[in-house]
């Protein structure tokens, strides 16, 4: 069962994750307030509710999870994102990544390969950011060619390689952040598609995320 009510106590808490994300080294103010704005509670099984502003990730079923407060807002600011962007998350999980990429206004296209975990996603319906969410349950290696191309591609989980559909579907001028496996962990990459097609590749800290798979599963 997921909490519905963000008390003063849940903002009070969300504060102190705030002011230690920008401890840690987040800069952008719009990220900031975003991680502000959204309730991290809601995504969370009640239980998790007194931590859920506490740099940790939870289990939220299927073995997935919900990554830590700095690891969704470093991949958020690697971004960049704009207004009215248009952005292909790969591993909805708990929907928490995509409500705060909407907060910031972007209109976004998330997949999720994990039935369960796509049926069950109904908290962020409770924000009105999820007028500019629309999920899908499918292959994230397949990306979504129907509504290409993309200004942004953001991938939620460890991916073994760069997929090639993926950058397929990026814009030229377009950036993908994709964990990229580097043995144990990941090194966080972001790459940038030029006009000409090339990509142009910068490389960050490793973090650490579940495995990206293909196919899909009931």
């Amino acid at each position: 069962m997921r909490a519905t009510e963000d008390t003063y106590l849940h903002k009070g808490m969300r504060k102190k994750m705030v002011d230690s994300i920008r401890e840690m080294g987040i800069s952008e103010e719009a990220v900031l307030g975003a991680m502000m704005n959204v309730p991290r509670h809601f995504f969370l099984d009640s239980a998790f509710e007194k931590h859920a502003y506490e740099e940790k990730a939870f289990l939220i079923g299927e073995d997935q999870t919900i990554s830590h407060p700095y690891t969704v807002a470093f991949q958020t600011q690697l971004l960049g994102i704009k207004p009215f962007d248009k952005i292909l998350e790969v591993g909805t999980g708990s929907a928490y990544q995509a409500c705060i990429l909407a907060e910031l206004k972007a209109k976004v296209f998330t997949i999720e390969r994990q039935k369960k975990l796509f049926e069950g996603n109904k908290n962020f319906k409770l924000l009105t950011s999820s007028l500019l969410i629309k999920t899908f349950y499918g292959d994230g290696f397949e990306g979504l060619p129907t509504y290409a191309p993309f200004d942004k591609v953001l991938i939620t989980a460890a991916a073994p390689f760069i997929p090639q559909k993926l950058i397929d579907q990026l814009k030229p001028g377009g950036i993908m952040v994709i964990p990229l496996n580097e043995g144990e962990n990941q090194r966080m990459l972001r790459i940038t598609k030029d006009i000409n097609g090339d990509l142009i590749e910068e490389r960050f800290s490793e973090f650490s995320f579940v495995p990206m798979l293909g196919g899909k599963k009931e």
